[in-house]
Formats: structure tokens, sequence, C-alpha cells
């Protein structure tokens, strides 16, 4: 029995298409912003690593909550 639910790879393709995008911009910028914060205070690398990995994690957290609104926005399943 099928339910007659239908992906739409449009809708897929796009929204994983601008989250590449978008996720290439977010992890570059928190690496930079984490390696110029460790720089600003003259930390160690240790530091830098700390600030970069917590910059790294907030934007996976903006790629996750950027792709949960696309969704909504274009939902993958329509039926």
């Amino acid at each position: 029995m099928t339910t007659g639910r239908r992906i739409r790879w449009d809708h897929v393709s796009t929204v994983l298409s601008a989250a590449i995008l978008l996720g290439a911009e977010l992890i570059g910028a928190g690496l930079a912003a984490g390696w110029a914060i460790a720089a600003l205070f003259d930390a160690n690398w240790m530091w830098e690593l700390a600030f970069e990995g917590a910059f790294g994690l907030l934007a996976l957290y903006g790629i996750y909550r950027f792709v949960m609104k696309a969704k909504s926005v274009e939902p993958f399943v329509e039926g």
C-alpha cells in the first residue's frame, strides 16, 4: 500500500546547493574568526584551536538552522 508521497528532488537539490554554499562561507568565517581572536589575544595554539572549534560548532549550528528553515519553505516531500 503506497501513501502517495513523493520526494521533490528539485527542492532537495536547491536546499542542498544553498547549504553547501552557506556552509563553506560559515565554516571559513568561523575558522578565520577563531584564528584572528587568538592572534588578537596573543594566545597559544591550544587556545587558537579552542576558539576555532567554538566558532566552527557555531557555524555548524547555523547550517543546521538554515536547512531546517529552508525545508519548511521548500518541503522535501509532497503528498
